[in-house]
């Protein structure tokens, strides 16, 4: 791969490889948008739809072929990414657990807990949820108070995790316990996965905006967990969580193909109307721009992973760029529709699924760490300023 004036130049084999996968998708994927993944019939839709991603072996093309990957590099993952939004393939339910959770078992993980999560995970028997904040403990991982005290071969794990992402209809959660009592900060936590079905495990959905349990809080009232379910060391979850924060703000959540599908969007729903403002059309070339330059900007990053280097605090910029355009596209996409832009109802299909978006956008400087709180990041650790 060479990268010219701006231009990204694939070899031929990438290039075959994106045949192969635009090939795939044009005969598998659904015909009809599969129902909403936060309703219990659509979660199960898309549950089947990760069964049949993993049947085609493209469940997570990164993994090793031991682990039901292809073992493909990241360049070839933002190929698959790039034909999998063009085909407007289903939204990836696990994407707790395939790129995040399945990455961080990649390098923190024992070759057990590899071979009896993994499998599962791409198959899609295995729905993960993310258990991270807590009242008073959002962007402030280190303020975590729930508790996982070890009794011989098993945790005891009290607390509550909230803003829980999927845990509504999930299988199982990971997330950050506070393994040793007089510890505080960031020392003595641990990285462990609990089944959502075990004794003691309470889930409370929570409403979205648009009525439906994106989220959940969930409570543990001494829910005991085998030593087997923990993470690397006792008390070194910290260093673990942060490179799963690392795969949550930098490159593999949000991809640059969601945001390129969506300016391109964009412009197919401008192009039919006949007199938009000067400012609107300034603000959808400033979209598109934008995702041609995040799409660069990740395609770099890439480049820079495979040559053995790791993500740092700039992942932190990588976030806030993302879930700024999320916002920004589809603000501009509801002046564009006006009125219609008002509609939720299925007449209006175009317009429900940009107003749904729009709702959904509105988190995206909350989750995965605040913006406020990762401009912090950039400020003190790239740009050196003082605290």
């Amino acid at each position: 791969m060479q990268i010219s004036q701006m231009k990204i130049k694939f070899t031929q084999e990438q290039s075959t490889f994106r045949e192969e996968v635009r090939s795939w998708m044009k005969s598998n994927v659904p015909s009809q948008p599969l129902h909403s993944l936060d309703t219990s019939k659509g979660f199960e839709e898309h549950r089947a739809w990760e069964k049949t991603l993993n049947e085609g072996n493209w469940s997570m093309v990164t993994w090793p072929k031991e682990y039901g990957g292809r073992g493909l590099d990241l360049i070839e993952w933002l190929i698959f990414e790039e034909e999998y939004y063009r085909a407007k393939a289903p939204t990836r339910v696990n994407q707790n657990g395939v790129f995040l959770l399945g990455p961080t078992l990649m390098e923190y993980g024992s070759e057990h807990q590899k071979e009896r999560f993994l499998s599962a995970m791409a198959k899609g028997e295995h729905i993960w949820a993310q258990g991270w904040s807590e009242p008073g403990a959002g962007s402030d991982m280190a303020a975590i108070r729930s508790t996982a005290i070890r009794e011989e071969n098993k945790f005891i794990i009290n607390g509550q995790k909230t803003w829980s992402s999927r845990a509504t209809y999930a299988d199982w959660t990971f997330g950050l316990f506070r393994s040793d009592s007089e510890s505080s900060r960031h020392h003595g936590l641990s990285f462990i996965l609990v089944p959502l079905d075990a004794p003691g495990v309470t889930v409370r959905p929570i409403p979205q905006l648009d009525g439906e349990p994106g989220f959940a809080e969930i409570f543990f009232d001494n829910v005991e967990v085998p030593i087997e379910n923990l993470i690397g060391e006792e008390g070194a979850g910290w260093s673990i969580a942060m490179a799963t924060a690392g795969f949550e703000r930098g490159l593999m959540l949000r991809s640059p193909a969601r945001f390129q599908e969506t300016a391109a969007h964009l412009i197919r729903i401008a192009k039919q109307e006949s007199n938009l403002a000067p400012s609107i059309k300034t603000a959808l070339i400033d979209c598109w721009i934008k995702a041609e330059a995040y799409a660069l900007n990740i395609y770099q990053t890439a480049s820079k992973l495979q040559a053995g280097k790791k993500i740092g605090p700039e992942s932190s910029l990588g976030k806030i760029f993302w879930s700024t355009l999320d916002y920004e596209m589809h603000s501009t996409a509801l002046k564009i529709l006006g009125t219609l832009s008002e509609l939720k109802n299925e007449e209006a299909s175009n317009a429900a699924a940009w107003i749904k978006g729009f709702m959904f956008s509105l988190a995206g400087p909350i989750y995965a760490g605040t913006n406020e709180i990762q401009k912090n990041i950039v400020a003190e650790r790239l740009l050196g300023l003082p605290r």
